[in-house]
């Protein structure tokens, strides 16, 4: 009996515990949920509303010069901070709350390396964020 222990439990433990630690140490990615897939593609995705385009409407409403962000304090300031890495194109098509654009904003410049402003800057991009393209309104 403790020869099939030594033989086929022992290993097993090995492999299950370094499964393990090995899945601990993995970090989430918030926009991995999002590749490969358009906006509100699964309608049994309760962020999918959240995370749904803008309508046509607004689309029609924002400045060209900026990508077609909406006019509004702090558009310029996100254009120029957001398109270093990425379209307007991502910005446009969020719909997710206030609180997680705090948290995607410590993701980019943690994870991602996007060089943070002056606490200034980013209060105003922050706002212009949540003002224009947040779940909350």
């Amino acid at each position: 009996m403790s020869n099939i222990l030594t033989k086929v439990a022992l290993p097993l433990a090995a492999l299950v515990l370094g499964a393990g630690l090995a899945a601990a140490g993995t970090q989430l990615d918030p926009m991995g949920a999002l590749a490969g897939r358009p906006a509100g593609s699964d309608p049994l995705d309760p962020m999918t509303a959240m995370r749904a385009k803008a309508e046509a409407s607004d689309a029609s409403a924002g400045n060209d010069e900026f990508g077609g962000l909406p006019d509004g304090a702090g558009a310029e300031e996100t254009y120029y901070q957001c398109v270093a890495c990425h379209s307007t194109e991502i910005i446009k098509q969020q719909r997710v709350s206030d609180h997680r654009w705090d948290e995607l904003w410590t993701w980019m410049v943690e994870a991602q390396g996007m060089a943070e402003p002056d606490a200034g800057t980013k209060q105003t991009i922050l706002t212009y964020l949540k003002q224009n393209f947040s779940s909350q309104r």
